[in-house]
C-alpha cells in the first residue's frame, strides 16, 4: 500500500472518518449545551417571525389580526409564559433593562398615543447588531407584524423602557 507521510492508505480514511464524525458531534453537542434561556428565546422570535405580515386588529390575537400585546402574548406561550393581555400591563413585569444591555427576547415600551408618559405600544427585541442596531418586531397599527429598527427616529422619541422577562 502505498504511504503518506508514514500513515497507509486504509489508516488515512480511517482517519478522516474519525475527524468528520467528531465535527459532527461536536457541533451537536454544543447547540445541546445552548443555554435554556437561549433555546426558549429563540422559540419566542421564532414564533413571533412566523406571524410576519399579519395585519392589525386592535384587540387582535390571531392571523387574521393582531395587537402589539397580542403578538407577545402568542410568542411567549409558545414556552409556556403567561404574559399580561395590555402592553401597559407588559412594561410591569419582569426586571427593568437599560437601553444598552438590550438582548433578544427583552421588550421593548413606547407612548405613541397622546399622552406621552403612558406606555402605549411593545415590541420584542430580536437582534442586537451593534449600538444602533437593534432591531425589534411589532404590530404596527399601520403596517402590521414587522420588524424595525429600534433606533429609527419615531422609536426614539417615543421609547419609554425595556424590560426582561423572567424564564
Amino acid at each position: 500500500m502505498k504511504q503518506f507521510f508514514g500513515i497507509k492508505s486504509k489508516q488515512k480514511l480511517r482517519l478522516a472518518a474519525f475527524v468528520i464524525s467528531s465535527v459532527f458531534l461536536l457541533s451537536c453537542a454544543s447547540h445541546r449545551s445552548m443555554p435554556v434561556r437561549e433555546e426558549k428565546i429563540d422559540k419566542v422570535i421564532i414564533t413571533a417571525r412566523s406571524f410576519l405580515g399579519t395585519p392589525y386588529k386592535y384587540g387582535g390575537t390571531t392571523r387574521s389580526g393582531m395587537d402589539c400585546s397580542g403578538l407577545l402574548l402568542n410568542s411567549f406561550r409558545e414556552i409556556q409564559v403567561s404574559l399580561p393581555r395590555s402592553s401597559e400591563d407588559q412594561s410591569k413585569i419582569g426586571e427593568e433593562i437599560k437601553m444598552s444591555d438590550l438582548q433578544p427576547g427583552d421588550l421593548v415600551f413606547f407612548a405613541t398615543g397622546k399622552k406621552r408618559k403612558r406606555v402605549t405600544h411593545v415590541g420584542l427585541v430580536t437582534e442586537c447588531k451593534g449600538k444602533d442596531n437593534v432591531k425589534f418586531i411589532h404590530a404596527s397599527s399601520s403596517l402590521g407584524v414587522v420588524e424595525t429598527n429600534l433606533y429609527a427616529e419615531y422609536y426614539q422619541k417615543r421609547f419609554r423602557g425595556a424590560r426582561r422577562v423572567i424564564l
